[in-house]
């Protein structure tokens, strides 16, 4: 089996190119051809050695992901399903703005957190992705876009880890795709413009702040730990005061001076005045102007049982946190008109792990216990 070359990052190409008996500058060329000029043939790579692009085309391939379908929002947004075989598929996002374009990634194919507001979280887990699977969405869009757009220089300027999936749960395929992102000789972002958005893995945070420290975004979602431990189920393993901790800790390395909370704003469920000065105090307890709130208006699916906030409450609740020092923004929604809104990106994705099915099964099994128990006298005569 030839190897695909998006799998590698510069210090992994120079790696393969040695063992081919080459020397690493010969890396840095492939490595420029590849995520530079988006050549996907050697044939194409004239300043390669003749010699070198025989050798390639019997060991290794560059090939992005099939495109199932795409999907242009009347904002501008772009959405595209990527199969990843096995019948699972994943998708990024293109969102543009004035002062930057924004490419919304997906690390795994489904998602084992389960938050609830989160589509993902309730089409279930199905597997990591590779390193070239992640790199392939940026390989694509960015060359796509590039032509779509009639531009020579780089349209995607951002990159978030937002997708579907929780990043830090895929790690070792995690690191390297960042480090092809920032790499020079690849996309050159900035690591203030590439952000791993968790939902609150504390060990991985620590080991992310040593390895490739790029901005952080953390799935709060709840000011205290009974609600967030029905939010966010990690929460149970990593609790508040440990994931704040970790935040703190991750600050010393981070390319901002702030970390990003990330919060869906649920009606009467985590938006009252109640909560927001809960997350003051919470916020406040650590000095200084250490984090920033955004607060995501939710986006409905039928699964989820909840709500979106009423625009008048989110604004009072941003009046709160405002008011006491605490930066706080709004989240426009973007593609809602193609699902491509925060928490939505399972929409044409089916439940390949059956997660809804055995969910609904586990609730019928309660519901049967509490109508009829099982007293001892008849455990007895069973």
């Amino acid at each position: 089996m030839t190897a695909n070359l998006l799998d590698f990052d510069l210090e992994g190409l120079a790696v393969f190119c040695e063992r081919l008996g080459e020397k690493r500058f010969r890396a840095v060329q492939l490595f420029r051809w590849i995520h530079q000029k988006g050549a996907s043939q050697f044939d194409d790579m004239s300043d390669l050695a003749k010699s070198l692009r025989e050798k390639l085309k019997g060991v290794a391939h560059i090939k992005a992901m099939p495109v199932v379908s795409q999907h242009l929002s009347a904002d501008g947004t772009i959405k595209w399903l990527f199969d990843v075989g096995d019948g699972n598929a994943v998708e990024a996002v293109f969102i543009p703005e004035s002062d930057r374009g924004t490419l919304c990634v997906s690390s795994q194919a489904g998602c084992a957190v389960g938050c609830r507001f989160c589509s993902t979280g309730h089409q279930g887990f199905s597997r990591n992705l590779t390193t070239g699977e992640i790199i392939a969405q940026l390989w694509f869009a960015e060359h796509f876009l590039r032509q779509h757009l009639k531009r020579d220089e780089r349209v995607i300027s951002n990159v978030v880890m937002m997708g579907m999936g929780e990043p830090l749960q895929n790690y070792n395929a995690l690191i390297p795709a960042l480090r092809v992102m920032l790499d020079d000789h690849a996309y050159g972002l900035s690591r203030r413009r590439v952000t791993v958005s968790t939902s609150g893995i504390v060990p991985m945070i620590d080991r992310l702040a040593q390895d490739c420290p790029v901005a952080l975004a953390v799935s709060l979602h709840a000011p205290n730990d009974a609600l967030r431990d029905t939010l966010v189920p990690l929460n149970l393993k990593y609790p508040l005061a440990q994931l704040i901790a970790a935040c703190h800790r991750y600050l010393a390395h981070a390319p901002r001076d702030f970390i990003t909370f990330e919060y869906c704003m649920l009606d009467g469920v985590n938006d009252t005045d109640a909560c927001a000065r809960q997350l003051v105090e919470r916020i406040q307890a650590h000095p200084g102007a250490w984090c920033k709130l955004n607060l995501i208006p939710f986006n409905p699916f039928p699964a989820s049982g909840l709500l979106r906030s009423k625009p008048e409450r989110v604004e009072a609740f941003a009046r709160i946190l405002n008011d006491a020092g605490i930066i706080t923004t709004i989240r426009k929604t973007r593609g809602d008109d193609i699902d491509a809104a925060c928490g939505q990106l399972a929409g044409d994705v089916k439940d390949r792990t059956r997660v809804m099915v055995r969910m609904e099964r586990n609730r019928s099994l309660r519901a049967l216990a509490v109508e009829a128990p099982v007293t001892g006298t008849e455990g007895a005569g069973a």
